[in-house]
């Protein structure tokens, strides 16, 4: 009897101390990191978002003291990747690339608003509408006259939707009054083939995929869809200043982690890439690839994906777009 007594008495003082302790404390962001990140790239190896990924990963792994390991983890647009992303243990040691966009499928398995926790902004780059030499139009304006001449027999290259080029084509249908085929490929890369082939005479392309052509006359950069003109290309016009204000679709290439990383690790994942774009180098790097240096706080960037997603959702609802894999 005693010693079932002793036994009880010490089962009780174990509970009263366990209580008694103060919670488990977020990592401290002094502490952090202490081992290996790990970059989530939810796209295939050697595109746009790549390239962005391992200049993060390069930039990171100098200043955080920690070596950070791009993982491509391809498919569905990117959602797999971001599914895994959103499903991470939110420490900071899972951290991803996010693309605009990335959530305008149907049944993705994440909330873009509630299950990250925004880093910043590290680039963006305007989809460029360009044309092979051959297509008599020479500027946006001769594109929509053209194409009002001869309703849907214009036709025009994209890669497939999510992607922000696809919609991109879609506004531009809506704002220019006319009906432009839209011909989707699988990427940017066999796109810019076609319009060198002048299989398609028109694309919906993005910067870094066209800049080395545009820049040989191979193909014709007709104007960007932005509010100002992209450092890769001074020369393209904006859209605006075509003829068609409001023609505006930007690509923002930016880093997450899962929703609920402690705000201090998050601070100093920013600190880090706010000092990475403040490099000159980084700058040029940025630019020669076709891309504009976007640097921002964790807020602003939450705020433009909430901008961007809501503008193309609206756009998808507008048109009865089915967005499905």
């Amino acid at each position: 009897m005693l010693q079932r007594a002793i036994l009880a008495a010490l089962a009780t003082a174990a509970v009263a101390a366990a209580i008694a302790l103060p919670p488990p404390q977020p990592a401290a962001a002094d502490d952090y990191p202490s081992h290996p990140i790990t970059l989530i790239v939810p796209y295939p190896p050697g595109g746009g978002v790549d390239f962005m990924g391992r200049l993060v990963a390069q930039s990171l792994s100098v200043s955080l003291g920690q070596q950070v390991v791009v993982e491509n983890r391809a498919g569905a647009g990117g959602m797999i990747g971001t599914r895994d992303l959103a499903k991470a243990t939110p420490d900071g040691y899972t951290i991803g690339m996010m693309l605009t966009g990335i959530s305008l499928g149907a049944n993705t398995g994440y909330d873009i608003n509630k299950d990250f926790s925004p880093i910043g902004t590290v680039a963006s780059t305007p989809i460029i509408v360009d044309a092979n030499p051959a297509l008599p139009a020479k500027s946006l304006a001769e594109v929509i006259a053209l194409a009002k001449k001869e309703p849907g027999r214009l036709s025009a290259g994209t890669p497939p939707a999510p992607t922000i080029n696809y919609f991109a084509a879609k506004l531009f249908n809506l704002l220019g009054g006319v009906d432009i085929t839209t011909v989707a490929y699988k990427g940017t890369g066999p796109l810019t083939n076609d319009l060198l082939g002048n299989h398609v005479p028109l694309g919906f392309n993005t910067i870094p995929a066209s800049v080395s052509q545009i820049e040989a006359g191979q193909l014709r950069g007709l104007a960007v869809a932005a509010a100002t003109r992209s450092a890769a290309l001074p020369n393209v016009p904006t859209a605006a200043e075509s003829g068609l204000p409001g023609f505006e679709a930007v690509q923002y290439y930016g880093v997450t982690a899962p929703a609920g990383v402690p705000r201090p690790i998050v601070d100093k994942l920013n600190k880090a890439l706010q000092a990475m774009l403040s490099s000159d180098d980084i700058k040029k790097r940025l630019v020669a690839a076709g891309s504009d240096p976007a640097p921002s706080t964790p807020d602003e960037y939450a705020e433009n994906i909430k901008r961007e997603e809501g503008k193309w959702a609206a756009l998808i609802k507008k048109l009865g777009l089915k967005i499905e894999y």
